[in-house]
């Protein structure tokens, strides 16, 4: 057992500007902290098997889930199960800083749309 945090956890970027921070990384587990400049976006997809649950810890995110849009703001989060589409926006003028929690790991799991 080890304290992590995005200081001594495995990066990666993502698409324009994004980073990612591996925090729980298992076969059964995944938890990352993302942060997600203003006016970015992740494209839409869906997990055939992983189910997800995105809590934001800063700024403002915006959730389009199968067709519904989802404003969340700081402490607030949302439960997404495995084969609903979804996308996350930053709409706002701040970073979005999040975590996501995935059940089993989505890495491998996501299907583009």
């Amino acid at each position: 057992m080890a304290v992590v945090s995005k200081e001594n956890a495995e990066h990666y970027p993502w698409g324009e500007g994004c980073d990612g921070w591996h925090l729980v990384r298992t076969d059964s587990l995944s938890v990352i902290q993302e942060r997600v400049p203003p006016g970015c976006s992740e494209v839409r997809h869906l997990h055939r098997q992983s189910e997800q649950f995105f809590f934001v810890l800063q700024g403002t995110a915006t959730i389009e889930c199968d067709g519904e849009e989802y404003t969340l703001s700081p402490g607030q989060g949302l439960h997404i199960a495995a084969g609903i589409p979804h996308q996350l926006f930053n709409k706002a003028d701040v970073d979005l800083i999040f975590t996501v929690t995935s059940t089993p790991p989505s890495h491998g799991d996501r299907v583009e749309l």
